[in-house]
């Protein structure tokens, strides 16, 4: 087992800033969604490359690949692999859609019967205990991270990735700390929540929007490139 994940020794040197046309057009179930402009980045391609190296054992290079090398593409692809088309991509839309918090969705005499349950509750209660399990093996664990609710496939681009890689805990909070490829190699970016939780907060690079809920993505490691 390698060492400890940690961004400052294991994060790429470069931030998730790219050209401005998209590295690539992934044909979902809903449409056609852009991703890698320069408001987009790559950061699941990021948070999975990352992980290969750090699997691997080695150090992620240093400068920033231009495009058409074999680590710019090796990034691309693995964006591509970390939506696990088209299940993956789904898990996003459906995110994006639910309430914030649990709704009645059928009552009897003023009594809720059937509940909605929302994303904080989901997160909190049906994803985060199996992420815990992996870091407590000293696994890092890729999220997709939902920052937007919507019902548009366009905006399946605003949400983010990054990578679980330990948490500390203060009585009912927890805090997960994660490598975002936004925030470059800084070891004190987290997502904070309590037990019970209906909102989240955290200083990721996404300009400003809220965290709304998190899950666990699938994850391979795969070759590295060649010359990386």
């Amino acid at each position: 087992m390698p060492d400890n994940f940690l961004p400052s020794r294991h994060g790429f040197t470069f931030d998730n800033v790219w050209p401005a046309q998209p590295a690539v057009v992934v044909p979902t179930p809903f449409g056609d969604v852009p991703f890698g402009k320069a408001n987009g980045g790559l950061c699941g391609g990021m948070v999975f490359a990352a992980l290969d190296y750090w699997n691997a054992g080695r150090q992620p290079p240093a400068s920033r690949p231009p495009l058409g090398t074999p680590l710019y593409s090796f990034i691309v692809r693995r964006l591509l692999e970390s939506w696990r088309l088209p299940g993956g991509v789904a898990k996003y839309y459906e995110w994006m859609g639910m309430p914030d918090t649990d709704a009645p969705t059928f009552q009897l005499f003023g009594r809720p019967l059937l509940t909605r349950r929302g994303i904080a509750y989901r997160t909190v209660s049906g994803e985060w205990p199996s992420i815990r399990t992996e870091l407590d093996r000293g696994s890092p664990v890729p999220l997709g991270v939902i920052t937007v609710s919507s019902r548009q496939p366009k905006d399946l681009a605003l949400n983010h990735q990054v990578l679980a890689y330990a948490y500390t805990t203060n009585g009912n909070a927890v805090s997960v700390r994660v490598y975002d490829p936004n925030r470059g190699k800084r070891d004190d970016i987290a997502i904070t929540f309590e037990a019970g939780a209906k909102t989240f907060t955290h200083n990721l690079g996404i300009g400003g929007r809220a965290v709304r809920g998190f899950f666990r993505t699938g994850y391979r490691a795969q070759r590295l490139p060649s010359g990386g």
